[in-house]
């Protein structure tokens, strides 16, 4: 593996997994939502946990009811996978759809600064957590703080261009 294969504006869309059976398939953690979006992705980059890279590409993906499975070009079979340990699957950001109005990419909102409406700061978006219900914001400031994502009903604006959340959202909270 080398180096010179990474991404210029990575992005983590997945991880491998353990094997899935013995000829060269392994389970998936998707970090795209819908997860079926993974499915738009053929040709990645492989991040291994030591930072070594390489380009692989996805010869058939199979999304079932308890998650995703892969069969990655040029690893045929058990050995062969495992040797890949929990390598990321990175795609460059311009791989990805852009974002709908109101919408945001995790990655964007994260490093952002969150103000109450009546100016006070309340930290740094420092972390994203998946509730089900909704996505929370993971806050840190004089305290940490978990900040439901709620647009017009908590967050009332966000300026990727200033990296700045306003929110209505109770600071003793």
């Amino acid at each position: 593996m080398t180096a010179s294969t990474e991404p210029v504006d990575p992005v983590v869309i997945a991880q491998l997994g353990r094997p899935y059976g013995i000829k060269g398939w392994v389970w998936l953690q998707v970090f795209t939502r819908p997860i079926e979006n993974i499915k738009r992705y053929r040709d990645v980059t492989l991040r291994t946990e030591r930072g070594e890279t390489r380009p692989a590409q996805f010869e058939k993906l199979t999304v079932h009811p308890k998650g995703v499975t892969v069969k990655i070009a040029g690893f045929d079979d058990r050995t062969a996978v495992e040797s890949l340990g929990r390598a990321e699957v990175v795609v460059d950001r311009e791989a990805l759809p852009p974002a709908g109005p109101n919408e945001y990419y995790w990655r964007d909102l994260i490093g952002c600064e969150v103000v109450h409406l009546s100016g006070q700061v309340l930290g740094e978006v420092k972390d994203m957590m998946e509730t089900g219900a909704n996505d929370v914001l993971v806050v840190q400031g004089d305290r940490e703080r978990l900040i439901p994502f709620l647009p017009d009903e908590v967050i009332r604006a966000v300026d990727l261009d200033e990296r700045r959340i306003e929110v209505d959202w109770d600071p003793d909270f």
